[in-house]
């Protein structure tokens, strides 16, 4: 069963001690728009699946990533939410690890909740089909391998 969730209103995520998030919905129109980023457009057709992924991400976290909070730069001076500043945030394993998880899976499992097949009407076998060709039937009517001495 899918569970909706019909708000609309953003939420926030706390990735890890003192750092938040405050992200839109996850919502097809978001994941579509993410798809069609130009820097997944301009990965290679030779980019790995990790490159992929972490490309997929920060288009994902762009577009989501209304407000933070704990995000500064080197002198302590609070940054404002940017692209490059999203982009740079995600580069940090945990942070996009945490990110992944909390955010981007949720939409994954309700993929994954929707494509469930309905049972067969007649059992669980009822509408496979045989992978294995039959046996010839001259060759099993031939001679039995011979068994294993026993002690």
């Amino acid at each position: 069963m899918i569970r909706l969730n019909l708000t609309t209103s953003p939420s926030w995520l706390t990735l890890a001690t003192g750092l938040r998030l405050k992200v839109a919905p996850l919502t097809t129109a978001l994941m579509v728009s993410a798809r069609a980023d130009p820097a997944i457009e301009a990965l290679p057709d030779t980019a790995t699946q990790e490159e992929l992924a972490l490309a997929m991400a920060k288009a994902v976290a762009r577009r989501a990533v209304l407000d933070w909070e704990g995000i500064g730069d080197d002198a302590g001076n609070i940054v404002p939410v940017s692209p490059e500043g999203v982009d740079a945030l995600l580069e940090i394993w945990p942070v996009f690890e945490a990110f992944q998880t909390q955010y981007v899976a949720k939409g994954l499992i309700l993929d994954a909740e929707k494509n469930v097949s309905a049972p067969l009407p007649n059992g669980p076998s009822a509408g496979a089909t045989a992978t294995a060709r039959p046996a010839h039937p001259a060759r099993a009517a031939g001679p039995s391998a011979p068994t294993v001495p026993q002690d």
